[in-house]
């Protein structure tokens, strides 16, 4: 990224000053606001506030600071066959949703897997590299930050990882914590993570991509309890949230960090609320859904409710945003996706699958990618929620899908770990010859 600052530069030339703290340099100011970021999507001609913004050589979790999982310009096949598949992606029983590939500049993708492992796969399905963290267990489920030649990935034993593009040699390691299930959020010059720890509790860090020092950390324990959750950042309104396990959603000012409001699901009596699914910045709001079968648009300024959707069951799923319907699409345990007016929450369609969703949807161009706990992987239209093909697998789809140069990348969880089938791959689709 060029023309970015990092925090540390910023206050150096405003001549801020800075607070230390336990685990690094703690700053309560940030960094600019770049002017040269990729404002892709539909404009209201409010400020930009339904654009996306896509820092200039990043690729990271859906895409944007803002976490659309939007992609405008790609396009999905009419239909489609497998081109490869990389076998033990994932292994482990865990059953939250799997990390999701992001492009290599190079072509190709970077998939992280629940083995610990960060893979480099070339667009032939070769594998370039293999970055291996301390974590066992788990291992990761967030997904990569791709910027400055380096891809930063935190994972299950609190660490926070930058591998080198190039080669995957570990060129630093931050240990934060004591897990990591987040997506790291990168933005000029830093990366924004939600911290687990075992108490339960969690924080807020901000660390200098270049050389892995903490920069910022939430000074009070929020959020709590465990924030699985990954962030996601206004511009345009100024703006930071992330969620967490104790059914808040946190909002701190963007870029000087201020805490700002909690605002407080309201759960039903049978779990408490909690927000595990990552969050989208859209239109002056949060969109989010909750275990307590709600999805949510939350005023980012003022932190109220601006409407909530019941759904038949949990959500922790993150919403997808297509600025030009005005639609949010949200998955549920009720096995299904809906497509929710963004503006009023009124439901536009659903769609049944065979099973609970727990990964993202993704908007590519004029569909809609989703997969569901049923082993499949599913493209409907966007207008109408009309299937236009499928695909099964033996193990269940919840990473969200990734489409680079019209070809779909995605992962499975490992189908039946508790009985041995451990082997879980990352897949390639492409157009059907």
């Amino acid at each position: 990224m060029t023309d970015a600052f990092s925090r540390r530069e910023w206050l150096a030339a405003v001549g801020a000053a800075t607070t230390g703290a336990a685990a690094g340099c703690a700053s309560r100011s940030g960094p600019p606001v770049d002017a040269d970021v990729d404002r892709g999507g539909a404009d209201s001609g409010t400020g930009g506030s339904t654009a996306q913004t896509i820092p200039p050589g990043v690729a990271q979790f859906r895409g944007s600071l803002e976490r659309w999982g939007y992609y405008p310009e790609e396009t999905v096949p009419d239909a489609v066959e497998e081109a490869w598949r990389i076998p033990e992606v994932n292994t482990g029983e865990h059953r939250a949703a799997k990390a999701s590939a992001v492009p290599h500049p190079d072509g190709g993708v970077l998939l992280p897997g629940d083995t610990g492992d960060l893979l480099s796969i070339t667009a032939d399905g070769d594998v370039r590299w293999r970055g291996e963290t301390e974590a066992d267990g788990r291992g990761i489920h967030g997904t990569p930050a791709v910027a400055d030649g380096r891809a930063y990935i935190g994972a299950y034993d609190g660490v926070l990882y930058a591998f080198a593009l190039d080669s995957g040699e570990l060129e630093w390691s931050t240990d934060l914590g004591d897990a990591i299930g987040s997506s790291p959020l990168y933005y000029g010059g830093e990366l924004y993570v939600s911290v687990e720890f075992y108490d339960p509790e969690g924080r807020m860090f901000a660390v200098d991509a270049e050389t892995g020092d903490v920069t910022w950390e939430e000074p009070e324990h929020r959020p709590t309890d465990h924030p699985h959750s990954s962030p996601a950042i206004s511009l345009d309104a100024g703006r930071m949230v992330c969620g967490s396990n104790d059914g808040f959603l946190y909002c701190w000012s963007f870029p000087d960090l201020e805490f700002q409001w909690r605002f407080a699901t309201d759960p039903p009596s049978e779990n408490n609320g909690e927000i595990k699914g990552p969050i989208a910045t859209y239109d002056g709001a949060a969109f989010f859904g909750s275990w307590d079968f709600n999805v949510y648009r939350v005023d980012l300024e003022t932190g109220e409710e601006d409407w909530h959707f019941e759904t038949g069951n949990l959500s922790m799923t993150g919403p997808a945003i297509d600025p030009e319907r005005d639609v949010v699409y949200m998955g549920s345990h009720d096995y299904h996706l809906y497509a929710l007016d963004a503006s009023t929450g009124e439901v536009e369609w659903r769609f049944r699958t065979g099973s609970p969703l727990t990964g993202c949807a993704t908007v590519v161009g004029d569909r809609v990618l989703t997969g569901s706990k049923d082993s499949t992987l599913y493209a409907l239209e966007a207008d109408s929620g009309d299937e236009v093909w499928r695909v099964e697998h033996d193990g269940w789809i919840t990473s969200a899908p990734r489409v680079v140069d019209g070809d779909v990348y995605y992962a499975e969880r490992a189908p039946d770990p508790d009985g041995g089938e451990t082997d879980g791959g990352g897949y390639k689709l492409v157009a059907a010859e």
